[in-house]
């Protein structure tokens, strides 16, 4: 079994609130309800964690690797923008790292500073960008460890 962390950067937990033609109006608690359903289905063990603080990412980030995480997907919000302790600290990590978003960002202008660091990028797919980025992030941990898919 594949244990996954889900990390939810800056204005992560307002999803439902913040610009809803954005990103919709489902909460943050029901798309925590559509990862777990999804990671469930799949044997994957998944742990979300929220935070509005960029040292609380990292040092999240860095506990990984001790924890038994095999692989992290992260939506870095608006630290996205300007965060090059995340960037760094995401280009350090062993661990596979996919950085996820919602929306298009290059189509929105958008440059992602913290997904230079990571490992892999999805973003556009909405809602199912994270169920995309758990697949692509398990899958990624068990070539890493050696195994088939």
């Amino acid at each position: 079994m594949s244990k996954i962390l889900v990390i939810q950067g800056a204005n992560m937990h307002l999803l439902g609130a913040r610009q809803p033609e954005i990103y919709g109006t489902t909460t943050a608690a029901e798309l925590d309800e559509m990862i777990r359903a999804h990671a469930k289905q799949r044997g994957i063990e998944i742990e979300i964690f929220y935070t509005n603080n960029e040292s609380d990412l990292i040092e999240r980030t860095c506990r990984a690797v001790t924890d038994g995480t095999d692989a992290i997907v992260c939506n870095t919000g608006s630290f996205s923008y300007g965060s090059y302790p995340i960037r760094d600290c995401f280009a350090t990590m062993k661990l596979p790292i996919v950085e996820v978003h919602m929306s298009n960002q290059l189509a929105r202008g958008i440059h992602s500073v913290t997904a230079t660091g990571a490992k892999a990028l999805v973003m556009g797919f909405g809602h199912d960008s994270y169920l995309i980025a758990i697949d692509a992030a398990v899958r990624m941990a068990t070539k890493s460890k050696g195994t088939s898919s």
